[in-house]
């Protein structure tokens, strides 16, 4: 298979672990007979440096041209600053927007050899974690209306939050096929005592769930579900929510699989191309230090492979290598645990790849 992936490495540790990821895709070549060409493309922070705008225009051109994208992380403090339509933050909403991704997938799963490394007591983890957070990603508070006013000499600031029906059925459906294919469990998270939006989220979420009777579907309130998480979490194995509920949830997550740099997540729409990124922030502080852990975004590419290009096996193989590599006791600084050897960002890397090599 040919294909042509795009990078977007962007701020902070986003070079180095974009970079760590493009070493597994090449050795995925290597093994598998691939050919990926690979394009680099500015945005966030380091857009604004070089051209004045956080998402210029080729970037989108060349992504919108691309079988799949790959994304390091934007932002910083060096961007804090500016108003809020040229802030780094505003590439990552404009490009899930200009390309339709309307779904964010994202896995949180323990690894059994990082259990101690999970904030959870022991109890609470040995069931095992191993869910999925849909998020909506194009809707929302986050698209909405937004600005400022005065009132009686007070300045005040509002954000909207809006959803159709459209927009909930179409990323409920996403929800609903990815339980068919799991354990059929199927949570949806709103806040449907208080908010109307919520209450048609509900609405359609239970005229879905007719389609899929084989899926066993509940309801949970987001602050409900914020203490499940940390109470129950094997519980769970899809959950579905808005832009902003999911945010917040899917951060959490992460924490409980033992640190947010393990975490990958797919960014989807109804064409074949996917934005691919660890959840994880631009960690500025880390830039150039060595110790960013590469592997969300190295289960990012896996996820490119399977969702972009169905390739299965070059991503199962990516994955068990990931595994393979933390059950030998491989870690980077977030997850050694105190007194334990670290090894760096690259180090790291290149076990992946060899355990690759092996299988």
């Amino acid at each position: 298979m040919t294909g042509k992936i795009t990078l977007i490495p962007g701020d902070g540790i986003g070079p180095e672990i974009v970079s760590a990821a493009v070493c597994v895709l090449k050795k995925v070549e290597e093994q598998f007979g691939h050919s990926f060409s690979y394009t680099k493309v500015l945005a966030g922070g380091c857009a604004i440096d070089e051209t004045g705008e956080p998402l210029p225009a080729e970037t989108v051109r060349i992504c919108k041209e691309s079988d799949g994208i790959l994304m390091g992380a934007v932002g910083g403090p060096k961007w804090e600053g500016l108003p809020g339509h040229m802030r780094p933050e505003k590439a990552l909403l404009g490009i899930r927007k200009k390309l339709g991704l309307y779904a964010n997938i994202r896995p949180a799963k323990l690894f059994p050899s990082l259990a101690s490394s999970s904030p959870l007591r022991p109890d609470l983890v040995e069931q095992g974690l191993d869910f999925i957070v849909v998020r909506e990603l194009t809707g929302g508070i986050y698209y909405g209306e937004r600005g400022r006013r005065e009132s009686n000499g007070i300045p005040q600031a509002f954000d909207t939050k809006q959803y159709g029906m459209d927009e909930i059925e179409r990323i409920g459906t996403v929800a609903f096929n990815l339980a068919m294919k799991r354990r059929k469990k199927l949570v949806s998270v709103d806040k449907a005592n208080v908010l109307e939006t919520s209450r048609l989220w509900r609405e359609g979420m239970h005229r879905l769930s007719k389609e899929y009777p084989e899926v066993e579907y509940s309801d949970m309130l987001v602050d409900n579900a914020a203490m499940q998480l940390v109470r129950f979490p094997s519980q769970f194995d899809v959950m579905v929510t808005s832009n902003l509920f999911g945010d917040i949830l899917s951060d959490e997550a992460s924490v409980l699989t033992g640190s947010i740099g393990l975490l990958p997540s797919a960014s989807l729409g109804n064409s074949h191309i996917g934005l691919y990124e660890p959840i994880h922030g631009s960690a500025p502080d880390l830039a150039g230090t060595g110790k960013a852990n590469p592997i969300g975004t190295i289960l990012s590419a896996a996820m490119l492979l399977r969702h972009s290009f169905s390739l299965i096996k070059e991503a199962a193989c990516i994955e068990v290598a990931v595994e393979n590599t933390l059950n030998s006791g491989v870690r980077t600084a977030d997850i050694a645990g105190e007194g334990k050897n670290r090894v760096s960002t690259q180090e790291m890397t290149e076990q992946i790849v060899k355990h690759m090599g092996t299988l």
